[in-house]
């Protein structure tokens, strides 16, 4: 994998992220305020699912 495709998918992410609060801010605000409100096992097991799909579709694609 090069350099140069590792940052362009940074910044796809960086895009794809900023798109909630820059459209939305109220709704992005209630949303973190809800997700702060969490089982702290209930937002592990998601954040482990995100980085478990992340990492197979880079094995999937590269």
């Amino acid at each position: 994998m090069s350099f140069e495709l590792i940052m362009l998918s940074l910044g796809l992410v960086l895009i794809i992220e900023g798109i909630g609060p820059l459209l939305f801010p109220n709704r992005w605000r209630a949303y973190l305020k809800e997700i702060s409100n969490q089982n702290q096992q209930l937002l592990q097991r998601l954040g482990g699912s995100l980085v478990t799909v992340g990492i197979v579709l880079l094995i999937i694609f590269s």
